[in-house]
Order: C-alpha cells, then structure tokens, then sequence
C-alpha cells in the first residue's frame, strides 16, 4: 500500500517544542515583552556563540537582514552587487530596494553554487559587494571569492539562508564573509514560527550601523540619526528560535541521514541525477535537489502518488519579469537556466522516515521509467 510524504512537517517540529515555547510565552504575556527584551538578547548571543562571529543583530526577516546588511557596509544607489542567477528573488530585491544593481553571473554545475571565476570576469569600476548564495544548505566557495574581494576592496556579503548549522572549507557559514544575512523563515532548518531573520558580523560598526537602521534609524528613543526602517526581531520568535537552536545540530545530523539514504536509495534510478557535496563541506540539507527530463510530468507523477515535491527555483533570477530591464539575454547563464528546467526538490526535513523515503524511490523510480518511454 502506497502511504502519502509530505514535502516538509513543521508539525513535528512544533511538537518538540510546543511545551517549552508555550511556557515561555505566557510569561511574556504577563511582561508584555514583545520587541526586543531579554529572549531576543539571549538568542543573538547564542548563535553569535553557534556562529562564531561576535555580533548578531536580530531582524524581521531574512529579505530585510539582506538589506540591512548592504546598507551598513555603504552600498547605495548605482552600486552594483555581483550575484548567482539561481537564487531566490530576495537576494536581488533587497538591492534593489536601495538603489542598487544586482549583477548576475553563472554557477558550477556539480554543485549549482556561485562561479568564482564568473564572479571575477563580472567586477566593474562600479562593483560594491559579492554575495555568495550558500544554496540547498551546502556552503559556497567563499574560500576562493575572498581572495578575489580583496584583490579589488569590496565587501563579501553571505545569503546563509539556507544554511544554518553548515560548515566548508573556511568556516561555518555565516561566519565567512564580512557579514551575512540569513532567514528563519519556518522551512528553514532553524525556522522561527513566522518571518525572522538576522545579519551576523565579526565588525562592531557594521552591526551597530545595523541596528540602528533596523530601529528607524535610532539608537536612543526618539533621536533619528538616520532615516532606517522598522525591522526588528520579534521576541515571540526568539522564544522559538532558541528552543529549535538548541536542537539544531541533531536536526541537522538527521537531515544529513536522510540524505545518505536518498543517496542509497536513488543509486540504481536511472534518469535521476543526484546531488554531490563540494569537497571540504559538511551540508546541512535543507533541500535535496535532483535533476531530471521531462520534470513536468515527473511532478505530475510524483502527485498523483502523494509525494510532495518543490522547485527551487523554477526561473533564474535575471530571466524573470521582476528583472527583465536589465537586458539579460536568453543562454546567458546556461547552467543555471538548464538547472532551472530540471531541478526537483524531494521531500527533506529531520522527522522524515526510512519508509517515507523508500515511498518517495518507489514513486520517483515508477514515474521517471514512464516518462522515459
């Protein structure tokens, strides 16, 4: 009999929790610490201390962290960001949303994560900042793009969103580039119970320039130094995000077995190309991402079984509508656009079970041999 796998159970991480974060709550009911307070305080010791970096500032989300982290380092209008064409939007939006560009360049295609040599051919007199993308949990090739940062003064920025808890060959992400901005978005493997987000530095004035901009531009009530925006960390969230940080590591370990047996598991399916680790990583997988023909009809089949699955992501960035007057041409970045048409996202997240993932085998071997004939 055929059981159904949901493409993520949140559920069953909110159960781990429920009793702590509840009891925690309605002691904030009674203290009426809602913004900022003591939980957020301590959350953003803890990680910093998970991290390994100094400073961590708390935000709304992890679109806003991106901004934010931008701003504090002085990237502005006309200023231009170098990033990969396969991430999500918000990588781009957020310099967008100052007045920057974002400028595109292709990834490798064992790995999907940002080409350092790409990067390099794309710096102008123009370029403030590179933002290598940690994609699909694995870190990117930060240990070869700083030399390169360097060599022409700009700033690395890290979109850790997807990587909480990964390590590769320099260092934990987050902890890498100058600053990093991350989301704990609830999918994430560190997920807050809404949207929240933070930015991380080992550089005091790039996280006080943060904080001041997340709190309208203030470090003292009601004096204004700048104009900012409202992006603070709620202290609701905080409560959930260091009940679920001090599960992290184990979560993770568990994703990496999933992992190991979707590997056994899908060895002998042919048409599905699986997922290889960069050397010198230890990945996180917060996504497991194959690649196959025909992906449509796969999903459709996939569906039909009652399999969850996802795309991450069905466009690459430049080609989408959002991004279309910047005149990027159609095969400009040949192996994100490729990626883009066959990545399939299959069920991941720790509670995930060996029979829920002979179910997703079974399933993926059965529609992948039918849409081959």
């Amino acid at each position: 009999m055929s059981i159904s796998v949901p493409f993520l159970d949140l559920a069953a991480q909110q159960a781990e929790i429920a009793d702590e974060v509840l009891a925690v709550w309605r002691e904030q009911l009674t203290s009426s610490s809602f913004i900022g307070g003591p939980e957020v305080g301590a959350f953003e010791s803890e990680y910093a201390g998970y991290i390994g970096v100094d400073h961590v500032v708390g935000v709304s989300n992890g679109t806003d962290a991106l901004e934010l982290a931008y701003r504090a380092i002085g990237v502005g209008p006309g200023d231009e960001v170098i990033m990969p064409a396969n991430t999500f939007i918000a990588t781009a939006e957020a310099t967008s949303r100052i007045g920057a560009v974002p400028v595109f360049v292709d990834v490798d295609d064992e790995h999907l994560l940002i080409d350092p040599d790409a990067v390099e051919a794309a710096i102008t007199s123009r370029t403030r900042a590179i933002t290598p993308v940690h994609l699909f949990g694995q870190t990117a090739p930060v240990e070869r793009i700083r030399p390169i940062a360097q060599r022409y003064g700009l700033d690395v920025v890290e979109d850790a969103a997807q990587s909480q808890g990964a390590v590769g060959p320099a260092g934990r992400a987050g902890a890498l580039g100058d600053v990093a901005a991350t989301s704990f978005y609830p999918g994430k493997n560190l997920g807050a119970a809404g949207d929240a987000g933070a930015v991380m530095t080992d550089d005091a004035q790039i996280a006080a320039r943060v904080r001041n901009l997340a709190a309208h531009g203030s470090s003292v009530k009601y004096v204004h130094d700048c104009v900012g925006m409202n992006a603070r960390l709620d202290a609701v969230q905080a409560v959930v995000l260091r009940a679920k940080l001090r599960r992290l590591e184990a979560w993770n370990a568990a994703r990496r077995a999933a992992a190991a047996r979707y590997a056994a598991l899908l060895a002998d399916v042919p048409g599905v190309r699986v997922p290889v680790v960069r050397a010198g990583n230890d990945d996180v997988w917060h996504l497991y991402v194959v690649r196959v023909e025909n992906r449509a009809g796969v999903i459709d089949g996939l569906r039909t079984a009652g399999i969850g699955v996802g795309i991450h992501y069905p466009t690459a960035v430049p080609r989408s509508a959002a991004y279309a007057r910047l005149g990027y041409r159609p095969g400009q970045f040949p192996i994100a656009e490729a990626a883009a048409r066959r990545i399939l996202s299959l069920p991941m997240y720790p509670h995930l079970t060996e029979v829920q993932q002979a179910a997703v085998r079974d399933a993926l071997a059965a529609v992948v041999d039918g849409g081959s004939e």
